[in-house]
Formats: structure tokens, sequence, C-alpha cells
């Protein structure tokens, strides 16, 4: 592997001697490393880590930070790469292009003005979806670590790493749910008649209808009418439910009438909520080995099935209306800040920024892979997907409103209810019905899937590299999986109740929100730009792909993004509203003091730790600050950073226990 030279504004750190034992360097300030000022060389002795060589150093001159090394050592297991780059990005595909992509992005397209959404969102795309993208994977591959280590290049603020851990914990923990609901509808998809299609059902009321005749009721003054062949009165009609809604809310949830009333567990529902976290852990319980190969599979299948459901969509009558709403621009819609804040907020829950997963992934790379290629190609197939699945979606939502003489407005829906409503209603109208609905949930399934299981990795690498090699245990990995799985079950239970979609939608709505995702990419962009340095992090990025970003991504970095995303974290903040169910049940005040808990839980860890951290470092504030933003280096950036240092383990250990000496030059 080919190893760059250190740019003029970069440190050699050339190792002279070390040792096996004495005590690893304080991070709280117990003793700060000297830093030359006259831009010379200068010795400098300090302690080393028990685990085996540590460096500590500072780079002279007034414009240089300081550095520290640390040495895998002895114990420390060799990072895990992809076998081969294309296991990467179908692993992010695989992660990124989820849920959200089908069936949220479709529902704000139409709703902001059909094709006019696409400004706002491309415009977005490129100073704020692509640039945070792009730098939460180069951070990952630069410093080969996941979500908290990656912060050792300005330590103060590992708070980031542990705020994107509660994030992902969270949503990994009620994500699921979609899945264990998919799963339900694949295996009462195995059957003669479909459950959702038919009024015959134990769960089902007089108001169930399985076929509407809006045509009948067309004059207004036919209120008190019987409509032929359902038996009902046109003002009944009004308010008769479909089965496919029946099932979905008396069956499947059977909903309690709020949080408050919590009602059994639906049995059935826990035993495939069971099932699919035990899939989840075979998926990742080895690593990315075996992730790598597994995404092949469930990140491609969905296109497949996308496709099938397309070609019997624009078939359907009415599909040609529905298309044309998906479309169709309404250029007033840009005047509107909603269509601009719905825009951000898309961008940063369909690429899957701020939750650490797409640093763990990136760590696995190869240090000199191209990574600023791959979020290009990779954001193209995030965003190509979303606007191709809102063509699949549209066209039979235009049947839907066909079929029930009604405006497209009234059946367009976003989240759960599109799902588990209009899809199974498009499934049960094509021939061999069980066929197509086993095919669609078990896409539907694959497609959470994935997003699933690279959470549960990313959620795992960055707890696994929090522990130093001494507690390295061959099985670590299988039994972290396990209990991260056990304990995500444990709190799932709580949604399988009566009252579980109450609690699925306080998960939903606070702890993994639009303004905790942004308030953690604006910080990440301040930590990155101005705390460690734009022009310094551009530089470590060529040291890998071997040229130099365009510069726009400094600019976004530095000004452009953390504006976008402080202005339109300040917009929700200002525009709250309290949450509702179905724009009926309000939630109790306790109820939203829950939401917020889980909201503020993840965002105060940033400002904490860095209270926290000052609070414990010692001597001035300039000192503290000086010594607590020096970058904590890994062995890996010796010999990628400085092509003069000889290996680690080429190295014998000195006669002195205690210290190590090294020499510093300004390149």
């Amino acid at each position: 592997m080919e190893k760059q030279a250190l740019p003029a504004s970069s440190c050699s750190v050339v190792l002279l001697e070390e040792t096996r034992k004495g005590p690893h360097p304080l991070s709280n300030g117990g003793s700060y490393p000297p830093v030359a000022s006259n831009g010379g060389l200068g010795p400098l002795t300090v302690g080393t880590g028990s685990s085996g060589g540590v460096v500590s150093g500072a780079c002279a001159g007034p414009d240089k930070k300081g550095v520290v090394v640390t040495g895998a050592g002895p114990g420390y297991p060799e990072r895990e790469t992809w076998t081969r780059q294309m296991d990467f990005i179908m692993s992010c595909v695989g992660f990124a292009v989820g849920l959200g992509n089908v069936w949220r992005f479709p529902y704000l397209c139409y709703k902001n003005g059909g094709g006019v959404f696409l400004i706002p969102y491309l415009l977005i795309v490129f100073v704020g979806g692509i640039p945070i993208f792009f730098l939460e994977i180069a951070l990952g591959q630069f410093m080969k670590a996941g979500s908290i280590n990656v912060w050792n290049i300005a330590p103060l603020f590992k708070g980031l790493g542990y705020a994107s851990m509660v994030i992902v914990f969270f949503c990994n923990t009620y994500y699921i749910m979609v899945l264990a609901w998919g799963f339900y509808y694949l295996i009462k998809s195995f059957s003669s008649t479909l459950p959702w299609s038919s009024c015959n059902n134990e769960w089902n009321t007089p108001s169930c209808i399985e076929s509407f005749h809006h045509q009948d009721c067309s004059n207004a003054s036919a209120a008190n009418a019987t409509v032929s062949g359902v038996n009902m009165t046109c003002s009944e009609l009004a308010n008769a439910q479909s089965p496919i809604i029946e099932f979905w809310e008396n069956k499947v949830l059977n909903i309690s009438s709020g949080l408050e009333e919590t009602g059994q567990i639906n049995w059935e529902l826990m035993l495939c909520l069971m099932a699919v976290w035990v899939l989840v852990y075979f998926c990742v319980w080895k690593g990315v080995k075996s992730t790598g190969k597994i995404v092949y599979f469930t990140a491609t299948f969905p296109y497949v099935v996308l496709i099938i459901l397309l070609v019997r969509g624009v078939t359907l009558p009415g599909a040609y209306d529905g298309i044309m709403y998906y479309i169709k621009p309404d250029w007033s819609k840009l005047q509107e800040a909603q269509v601009w804040i719905d825009a951000g907020t898309q961008i940063f829950f369909s690429y899957a920024i701020g939750l650490g997963a797409l640093t763990a992934l990136g760590s696995y790379n190869r240090f000199n892979n191209d990574c600023y290629k791959d979020a290009f190609v990779l954001a193209l197939i995030n965003s190509g997907t979303s606007f191709f699945a809102g063509f699949v979606v549209f066209s039979i939502l235009g049947f839907m409103a066909a079929e029930q003489g009604v405006d497209i407005s009234q059946v367009a829906e976003s989240g759960p209810g599109l799902a588990f409503i209009a899809y199974p209603k498009a499934v049960s109208l094509m021939p061999v019905a069980p066929v197509w609905a086993a095919l669609f949930f078990f896409m539907l399934l694959l497609l959470g899937l994935d997003s699933q299981f690279v959470g549960v990795e990313g959620f795992v690498t960055g707890i696994l590299d929090l522990f130093p090699g001494k507690y390295y245990h061959r099985y670590r990995r299988e039994i972290s999986v396990a209990i991260c799985c056990l304990l995500c079950f444990i709190i799932d239970i709580s949604m399988v109740t009566q009252g579980g979609m109450y609690v699925f939608q306080l998960f939903d709505y606070y702890s993994a929100s639009g303004m905790t995702l942004l308030w953690q990419a604006f910080w990440e962009c301040i930590v990155v730009s101005w705390v460690y340095g734009a022009d310094r992090f551009m530089d470590d990025v060529a040291r890998m792909i071997g040229y130099r970003p365009f510069p726009w991504m400094k600019w976004c970095w530095s000004f452009i993004t953390p504006c976008v995303c402080m202005g339109i974290f300040l917009f929700h903040l200002v525009n709250y509203k309290p949450l509702t169910y179905n724009n009926e049940y309000v939630y109790p005040w306790w109820g939203e003091v829950i939401g917020w808990c889980l909201a503020l839980s993840s965002m105060l860890c940033i400002p904490v730790s860095v209270l926290y951290k000052l609070f414990r470092a010692k001597g001035t504030f300039r000192e503290r600050w000086a010594h607590l933003t020096t970058p904590v280096w890994g062995a890996h950036h010796l010999e990628y950073m400085a092509p003069d240092v000889k290996s680690l383990s080429s190295l014998s250990p000195g006669t002195d226990d205690n210290k190590v000496i090294i020499f510093e030059s300004v390149m």
C-alpha cells in the first residue's frame, strides 16, 4: 500500500525508543507535554502505556497542534477490513436506503409541490447531505475507530460519540418494531385468502366494508338513500372502514384508548419480535466479514420487488392521476418555509446522518480507499431510490383514490400507515394475491433488516472500541451483540402491548427526531472544521485518497452546513407541536416529558461532557483547551503519516522501563 508524504501543515513523529511498562498519558490534565516554540527539534520524555508503545508529543510552531500516538501493542487484535470494497458500498446502501425512502419521501414530495420539491431537496443534498455523509465516512476511515473513539481527533468533544451511541441505541430499539409488524404480515400472507381482504373475521366491526360505492352517493340530497350491494345508507358509508384498516388497528395493534392504558401483550407479535431479533443477532455476531456478504442480498432484492410492483401499479386504473399528483409542480410552494424544512429533515433521515453507523462502516475501509467518490455514488443511489419509490407508491394511491371515489389527498399518507394499509391493498388486488403479499412483506423485511443490523453493528463497534486490549476476549463480540439485542428486546416488550403504538410514536418523534440529528450534525461540522481544522482534515483526506477534495467540502463544513443545520433546528424548536396519534389522541403531559427526556438524553451528552472534562483538567483555561483538543492518534497513523518511521513491531524495547524519547520535526 503506497504511503503518502506529509503536507507542510503536519508533523512527523519519529520513535527512537519504546518500553513495555509505565503509566498512560493522562487525558484529564495530569501532566501536559511541553510544546516547543522555536520550530526546531527537541526531545520529549513521556510515559508509555501498559499495552505497548505510546508516544506523546507536540508539533512545534505556533500553528501546530500536539499529537499523541497510541500504539496497538500486544493483546490488541488487528482491526477487521472489508473483504472487498463492494462490501462497504452495499452495507452503506443497505443501511441508508431503508423504509424512509419508500414511505416518507414520496409523501413529502406530493405534500410540498410535487416536482418542485426536488429543487430544495437537491440543493440541501449538496450543501448538507453529501458533505456530512462524506465527513462521517472519511472520519471513520481516517481514525479507524467507531463512533466514540473516532472523536479522539478532538477528545474534548468525545460527547459527540456518546450522543450518537444514544441515538442509534434508541433507533435500534424502536425501528425493529416495523420489522416485527412486517414479519407478522408475512406469516399471515401464507393463506388462501388474505385476512385483510374480507370483513368476515372476528376483529371486524359492523362498519367494515370491502368495496366502496361513492358514485351512488354523489348527490348530496341522497344522504339517507341505501347504497345497492352493501346495505348501508350514504351517511353510514362515509364512516365505513376498509378491512385493511381494521386488520391493522384491531388485530395487529389491538390498540388501546391511550398511552395510559397499557393493556395486554400481543403474544403473536412478541414471538415475531423475538424471531426478528434472533435473525439480527446471527447477521451481526461475526462482524463485517459476514455482514458484508448478507447485504448483497438484503440490499438488492428490494429493488427487484419495487420494479415488479411498479409494473403492476401503472396498469391499475387511476395510476396516471396518482403519478401526476406526485410529480406535478406547484411553484408557489417554494415560497413556504415548511417545504425547505421538510427537504432538510428528510435528507438527514434518509442519509442516516448523526447515528455513528456510517463512521463505524468507514472504519473497516482500507486506509487509502477513495471514500470521496464513494460518498457521491451512495448519495446518488439513496436519492434515486427515494424518487423511484414515489412512482410505485403513487400509482397505487391513485388507484385507491379512484376506487373509493375520493381525492388522492385523502388516501396519501406516510409512515407505517402507508406500508401496512396502502401497500397491502395493492397486493390484494393482484392475481394470486397471497404470493404477491408474501413477496412484498419479504421485501419490507429485508429493506428494514439491513438498516437494523448495520445500526446494531455501529453500536457494538463503538462499545468494543472503548475496551483496551487487556480486556480482549475471544467471544467478546458475540457476547456484546447478545447483550445489546437482549436489552433492546426487553424495552421492546412495551411496544407489543395494546398501548405499544403510542410508545413507538414517542420513540420515533423524540429519540431520533429531526432535532436530535440536526444538533448532532451541527456539532460534527463545528468540531472538525473549527476545533481540529478544516484545512487540516482536508490534508488528512488527501493522505488517504491521494488528492484533495473540491474546496466546496471545506466551505460546507465550515460555514454553509452548520448554518443550514442550526436554521432548521431553530425552526423545529419554534414551531414545535405536541405529539398526537392519528390527529385525534393528544399525549398526556407526562408522555411529553418522557419524550423530551429521550431527546435530551443524547443532546445533552455534548455540552455536559465538554464541561466535565474542562472542569476536571488542570491549569489555565487555555492550557486545558490546548491539552483536551490534542488529537490522540492510533498506530496506523505512524505508518501512513510518517513514511520514515519504522514499523512499531520492528523496534526493540529500550532498557529504561518508564520512558520513551521522541523527536519532533516540522516538515
